[in-house]
């Protein structure tokens, strides 16, 4: 009698519901909400990797400037605690998306992410900051036939731009790298992505910003911004600040400049994480250059190995819940998990029986042109950087370089690009945003089961410029 297959479900029974990179007994304590009136030279909302890198580079530009950051829970608590660690130099989601919408000033795109991406390794080293950060790169996935010949074209045009660093593996180069029966080719990106641990990023540079001298409330939201005077004022439960200048790393949650809320559209993102695999089970799957993969359908996994060789594995399902809410309820989504769980055994059928010791979800904010967007308020006296589309771990750096400049009134290298200068098309309101987006999931989905082929609806967004991703 042939063996009973195991049941993935089983895999989760145990399983704290809980973001593994927040359940460690190093994190920081909070600091103290703000109680009363403050006044300084910068205000930075959002305590997460946007407000985080603006306070920084703020204090290593000008030590003398007095920055204040107030955050709503804790440093890291959103999702720069939550998402999965994969730090890409790219600033646009991607070359064949930067090269759809900017085609003229890619190159520069390019260099500019290598540079921040430099930047951020840099600043981990100068700050010691302990988040495990490695230079392993990336790997594209085929899974479907039609997946290969669309890797191989992806790495003959990044040759044709000249850009170099990328490696297309066949089926066999790729299996001696990872093992899985259903990886048929890769594309690797050697050199534009790092491994790291997210909250540690986060709690890390919290400490260095504490070290430049940045004032950090926690506990403390911001309900409304308004002018005041030659500057700005932001309330809070206890208090108000008045500042000359804001910058505004909200990113998902609703912008204090509210004409900003229509351009985002906030989705949820779910992982899962197993427990800490043995030296077998490392070797029956190989994995030994720790590189960061993701497969190449339209709703896609993306998986990676922590510093203690677990497996972390998130993606596929992308929720949106009517009304483009926040809600805690939201962060867990039990029939995801266990699709998750079947999909990891299907991947790795050689680890059947390893367990998940954490799941959990969070919301991304996502824009419709899949990269971030910037701009200015109330007179050029607040800067904003929002839909990073779950690209924030890299470039929420170069977005808080961008805000720096803004504020300051300088042209610079990165004020005359035009993906900095254009914004996306908003999303449409209610109900329309989501009949938009339930026929365009049903249409990816259906993409990825007839060889990639995009049916008229997505031709036409695609066209327009309109999209919704993550």
């Amino acid at each position: 009698m042939a063996a009973r297959a195991m049941n993935p479900a089983k895999s989760l029974s145990d399983t704290a519901l809980r973001p593994y990179w927040l359940d460690d007994p190093g994190r920081p304590g909070p600091r103290p909400a703000l109680v009363g009136d403050e006044h300084c030279d910068l205000l930075v909302v959002g305590g997460g990797y946007s407000g985080l890198w603006t306070a920084l580079l703020a204090k290593e530009r000008d030590p003398a400037r007095d920055v204040v950051l107030i955050e709503a829970e804790e440093t890291g608590w959103a999702a720069s605690g939550r998402n999965g660690g994969f730090c890409a130099a790219s600033l646009t989601h991607g070359v064949a998306n930067g090269l759809a919408r900017w085609p003229g000033e890619l190159s520069r795109l390019e260099e500019l992410g290598q540079r921040n991406l430099d930047g951020i390794e840099a600043a981990v080293t100068r700050y010691g900051v302990d988040c495990d950060f490695e230079r392993t790169g990336e790997i594209d996935i085929a899974t479907a036939p039609h997946q290969v010949a669309e890797l191989r074209e992806a790495a003959d045009e990044m040759a044709a731009l000249g850009l170099t660093g990328h490696e297309y593996l066949d089926r066999d180069a790729l299996r001696a790298e990872i093992d899985s029966p259903t990886f048929l080719a890769g594309l690797w990106n050697r050199t534009g992505v790092a491994m790291l641990h997210p909250a540690k990023l986060a709690w890390g540079l919290k400490r260095a910003c504490l070290e430049l001298g940045v004032r950090i409330h926690e506990h403390t939201p911001g309900s409304a911004l308004s002018s005041r005077g030659a500057g700005v004022a932001v309330r809070t439960p206890y208090g108000r600040v008045f500042a000359r200048q804001a910058a505004l790393g909200t990113n998902v949650f609703p912008s204090l400049v509210k004409r900003l809320r229509p351009y985002i559209a906030p989705v949820y993102d779910y992982v899962l994480v197993t427990e800490p695999l043995t030296e077998d089970q490392l070797a029956a799957i190989g994995w030994k250059r720790r590189q960061g993969l993701s497969d190449y359908a339209n709703h896609f996994h993306y998986f990676r190995l922590t510093a203690d060789r677990r497996i972390l594995w998130g993606g596929y399902d992308i929720v949106y819940h009517y009304g483009g809410e926040v809600r805690a309820e939201y962060d867990h989504h039990p029939a995801t998990y266990r699709r998750l769980a079947e999909h990891f055994f299907r991947c790795f059928p050689q680890l059947e029986g390893v367990r998940f010791s954490h799941a959990w979800g969070g919301a991304i904010d996502t824009c419709s042109r899949f990269s971030a967007f910037f701009g200015t308020a109330h007179g050029g006296r607040v800067a904003y950087a929002l839909g990073y589309t779950g690209l924030g771990v890299g470039a929420t750096r170069f977005g808080a370089d961008v805000m720096l400049d803004l504020l300051a009134g300088e042209r610079t290298e990165r004020t005359e690009l035009e993906m900095v200068r254009s914004r996306p098309l908003p999303f449409p309101p209610e109900p329309v945003r989501s009949v938009g987006i339930g026929i365009t999931q049903w249409s990816m989905t259906r993409a990825d089961e007839n060889g990639g082929r995009r049916n008229l609806w997505l031709k036409a967004m695609d066209k327009v410029g309109l999209g919704f991703d993550s």
